[in-house]
Parts: structure tokens; C-alpha cells; sequence
């Protein structure tokens, strides 16, 4: 999904410090995606004091929202670099279409892993049969070495296993034995976990990672190996947890309890983001805009960078106006 603030912040977004022992919550930000019938969506990363975790660099949780009433997701081309999108799906379905030529369709326990690369541009509808839309739209930060390569895109079907009280899983990585079918250049992990109404799993960590679980359906009282006690955390709440540790227990109240668990290696190169581009400096992205707004929306190279996405009846999305200073380090 697009990043459709009509005045979205630029960031410039340094490798996180850690946080010490404790698990550390984060309370999501609403934000509009454009009018005002269109989808509101549940931000958690980036915030203030904490923007990456691994290289997990945008997290946008939503639903469930009733179609009929926010008339569903109509998100026209729009490009991306540097970065990959990962769309996650508990309910509904959305046609996704992208100038590499993809065409294919997300649901529910099957993951689209778009990767711009260089540059992409695709668009993002719910299908006519859709009632209801609930998922989570993530973005995962290329490092140095990756940002450049040419786009593609991957879509797999995931499997489940039982850990423990819960049914765990796994779309981007390896957990409890699951193995994702997707590409991605740093390593990460992306899972759920469905828990029962007062189940209990433990779930064995990469010691390398930093971890997030962030709450679909809750409450949900999380455990690390050397807290003193457990952690609650609400519905659409963010909790990270520091690499270090090996064991993680998450345990349902009253109610069936359904999270992401997220991780990776910290990732350690400062990037910039605006709207939908990842660079590594104001003018890189000013560049970026310039590409799109000429090629794309102005017609000048439509096989330039962000190509064209066949398909769509609809025109292509404006890129907003850039801020009028440089972008300055936040303290």
C-alpha cells in the first residue's frame, strides 16, 4: 500500500540505540490515507525513538473496515525505491498490479513481497467481492549493497505448525521450523501467531535479532527471557524487545489473541524516508520525485525508472510537495 498522506514528514531515520532489558511499547498514530471516506490506518513504525526494527522500517495495521463504508482500497500507481513491501492479509482480497509486469492477487495466508529496488510502481484495489478489509502493509529497508538491483515481485503460499497452545505462520524467514518462500537481503523474520482464548507458547529467539510483536487481536501479556515480569499489551500496540534474547513467551487473556512477531539484525545504515521513497540523502529523493513526477505523470520517459503499470484504468497517483527546507538530523 502507498503511503497516501497529503503531507507526509520527511525522516531521516539514524540506526536505533538500544533500549535496555525491558520490553518496550508503542502506541500506534492514526493516520488518514487520503479523503474522507478512504481507509484510516494504525502506524507504528517509524515514531520517535524507534524506526527500524531489523530492517522492518513501516508498519501500517488497519481493519477490520467494512467496504461499504470506507469503499475499500483504491490506490493508484504510485512508485517505490530502496525499499520492499510485504503485504500481509487476515481478511479480504486485493488485486495488486506493478510495472514489472506483475498481476496477481493477495489473501489471506499467502504474502506478496514486492521489491523496488532501483524503482517500481504499482497499483493496489480490493477486489468487487470484498466485504471487509484487514491486514498490515510493511515496508523492509534495502541495505547499501541491494538498494540498486533491477525490481521484482514474489508471491507464496505459507504453511502452519503447532507450538505450544498456538498456530504459528511464517511469511518472510524461519521459525519453528517453517521456512518462507521469499527473497529478502538482510536477515528478517515475519510470522503470526494465533493463540486460543487463555493459551500460553514459548517461542525460541535468534539471540542476533531484535524482535516486535505487534497485536492484531488482544490483549496480550508477552514474557522475555530476563524481565522481572510480563508485559501487556494492547490491540494495535507495538512491543519491541532487544536482540539478546532467546525466549519469548506470549501468553492470551480472555479472549483468542492473534500477533505479528517481527525481527532481524539491527540494521545499521542511516536512511531517509519520504512518501514513498527510501534514499540515503535530501537530494536523492528530491531526484526521485523529479523521475516520477517527468516520467510518469507527466508522460515525458513512461519507460523510465518507475516504468508503467498495465491495467490499471485510472491514472497514476502525484507524487505531494516536497518540504521547503533540507532536511535536518532529528535530535
Amino acid at each position: 500500500m502507498s503511503n497516501l498522506e497529503r503531507d507526509p514528514v520527511e525522516l531521516l531515520c539514524p540506526p536505533d540505540e538500544p533500549v535496555g532489558p525491558v520490553v518496550q511499547v508503542l502506541a500506534p498514530r492514526d493516520v488518514p490515507l487520503g479523503g474522507p471516506r478512504a481507509m484510516n490506518v494504525r502506524r507504528t513504525l517509524p515514531q520517535r525513538g524507534r524506526t527500524t526494527i531489523g530492517a522492518w522500517c513501516f508498519a501500517d495495521h488497519y481493519g477490520p473496515d467494512d467496504v461499504a463504508e470506507s469503499g475499500g482500497m483504491v490506490v493508484p500507481p504510485h512508485p517505490h525505491t530502496g525499499l520492499q513491501t510485504v503485504s500481509w492479509l487476515f481478511e479480504g482480497e486485493i488485486e495488486h498490479r506493478d510495472s514489472a509486469g506483475s498481476h496477481e492477487l493477495v489473501r489471506p495466508g499467502g504474502v506478496n513481497l514486492m521489491t523496488a529496488g532501483r524503482g517500481i510502481s504499482h497499483s493496489e484495489v480490493s477486489t468487487p467481492g470484498t466485504t471487509t478489509l484487514h491486514g498490515v502493509q510493511l515496508w523492509v529497508a534495502l541495505p547499501e549493497a541491494s538498494r540498486h538491483i533491477g525490481p521484482f515481485f514474489e508471491h507464496a503460499e505459507t504453511q502452519t505448525t503447532a507450538v505450544d497452545d498456538a498456530t504459528v505462520r511464517v511469511f518472510v524467514g524461519s521459525l519453528a521450523g517453517l521456512d518462507a518462500d521469499v527473497t529478502v537481503f538482510s536477515e528478517l523474520l515475519g510470522a503470526q501467531v494465533d493463540l486460543p482464548a487463555g493459551g500460553r507458547v514459548r517461542l525460541d529467539l535468534e539471540p542476533t535479532f531484535e524482535h516486535g510483536v505487534l497485536v492484531d487481536a488482544g490483549p496480550v501479556s508477552i514474557r522475555v527471557e530476563g524481565a522481572d515480569a510480563a508485559t501487556d499489551v494492547e490491540r494495535s500496540e507495538l512491543a519491541y524487545v532487544e536482540p539478546g534474547r532467546r525466549r519469548l513467551e506470549l501468553a492470551a487473556g480472555d479472549a483468542p489473541a492473534r500477533v505479528l512477531l517481527l525481527g532481524g539484525v539491527p540494521f545499521g545504515e542511516p536512511i531517509v524516508m519520504w512518501w514513498n521513497f527510501i534514499g540515503r540523502s535530501h537530494d536523492e529523493i528530491v531526484d526521485f520525485r523529479r523521475q516520477w513526477q517527468a516520467d510518469v505523470i507527466g508522460r515525458d520517459n513512461p519507460d523510465g525508472r518507475f516504468g508503467t503499470v498495465q491495467g490499471y484504468d485510472g491514472s497514476p497517483l502525484p507524487a505531494p510537495e516536497l518540504p521547503t527546507v533540507r532536511l535536518k538530523p532529528r535530535s
